[in-house]
């Protein structure tokens, strides 16, 4: 009686220790493949900026310039671009996202960081293709901004956001011309304006509204995305160009393009080929007056760069704290604070004489 009593009780552990396992198995499964409050950015296509685009079913180039003479070009120079996997209505299973962890070239970042409360991932598409389409222009006018060529602009708010700082303040058409007393060149000064004042006083801005200037005092805030100070406002230029130069790129959002870009126009508008036969990439938006700001996913571009078989990498001084450790091998980080950081340093690196001189990231 004893024994069996035993053996009827360790029959009953062993089965209590299945069903245990068993549950644990399902609930982790069910774990894995349940949503996660995040999306997976990766690398995206690469463009070479001074080859061609496919648009309909033909392929051109990528920078057209006609109105005024251009020169051939050589070399390659990328621009980058990255795919985010999920979104507000579709976001990745917590497999896919722990699959991430261990990709060094992709990388998990917070839905809420992506797209604010409230925002569709159709608002979030329409917004990219609205900067996309102001990079565009902002890298004509730096280009021409380099080699002296007049144009005529105007930088104007293009949007407010409510619950902030400029609510109530400022509204969309408003002429931005001065910040704390410097001309306001494009969003990129602005903002670097706007985080070396800080949030402890407000920053002063003389702006234009119904033909009259008008001064006006905002304190920023931290903003919550980039944790940097805002004022809360889109901005946007108006140009009046001498020649046309149209940049055919479909499907492709945000600002990050724009000083691959201004590189392109300016190669293509002064004679011999600035990149020779260098394989260069980079990233960074660019503002009318040359200077080159931050980005977001720049481990990924760099990644991007990479693969495609680029060497040489231009990376805007701002991201530096994300390069620094991150950089695939085989590929030389350079660091740049303005179109004009970029333009010498892809003169050096086409050159073949020593980079010892170029601006890098620290060392890790």
């Amino acid at each position: 009686m004893v024994r069996n009593f035993l053996s009827d009780r360790g029959r009953a552990a062993r089965t209590v220790g299945w069903v245990l396992l068993l549950g644990a198995v399902i609930g982790t499964v069910l774990l894995g493949i349940s949503p996660s409050p995040y999306a997976i950015e990766r690398p995206g296509p690469v463009y070479d900026v001074l080859g061609t685009a496919r648009v309909g079913d033909k392929q051109l180039p990528l920078i057209d310039i006609s109105g005024r003479q251009s020169y051939p070009t050589t070399g390659t120079l990328d621009m980058l671009t990255v795919y985010v996997d999920g979104g507000p209505q579709n976001e990745p299973s917590w497999i896919e996202v722990a699959g991430s962890w261990f990709d060094p070239s992709r990388a998990a970042v917070p839905l809420d960081e992506l797209y604010p409360a409230g925002e569709t991932q159709d608002q979030s598409d329409a917004e990219s293709a609205i900067d996309m389409t102001n990079s565009q222009q902002d890298a004509t006018a730096a280009a021409l901004s380099e080699l002296k060529i007049d144009y005529t602009t105007s930088v104007q708010v293009a949007k407010v956001i409510k619950g902030t700082p400029a609510a109530g303040e400022l509204k969309a058409g408003d002429g931005l011309v001065s910040a704390n007393g410097e001309n306001v060149t494009g969003l990129t000064m602005l903002q670097q304006t706007i985080i070396a004042n800080g949030t402890a006083k407000p920053v002063t801005l003389v702006i234009t509204r119904g033909g009259q200037e008008r001064t006006l005092e905002i304190t920023p805030v931290i903003n919550a995305q980039s944790k940097k100070p805002a004022i809360g406002i889109y901005t946007g230029s108006s140009y009046s160009f001498p020649f046309d130069v149209r940049i055919q790129l479909k499907d492709v959002g945000g600002p990050s393009a724009g000083m691959m870009l201004a590189l392109g126009i300016y190669d293509k508008l002064t004679p011999g080929a600035l990149a020779g036969s260098a394989h260069i990439a980079g990233t960074g938006t660019v503002d009318p007056g040359g200077a080159v700001g931050a980005i977001g996913g720049i481990r990924q571009k760099m990644y991007g760069a990479r693969g495609d078989g680029a060497s040489w990498f231009l990376a805007p001084a701002a991201n530096c704290d994300e390069v620094t450790g991150h950089i695939p091998s085989g590929l030389t980080v350079f660091s740049v604070r303005t179109l004009g950081d970029a333009i010498a340093a892809v003169k050096t690196i086409a050159s073949g004489t020593d980079t010892g001189g170029l601006a890098t990231c620290p060392a890790a």
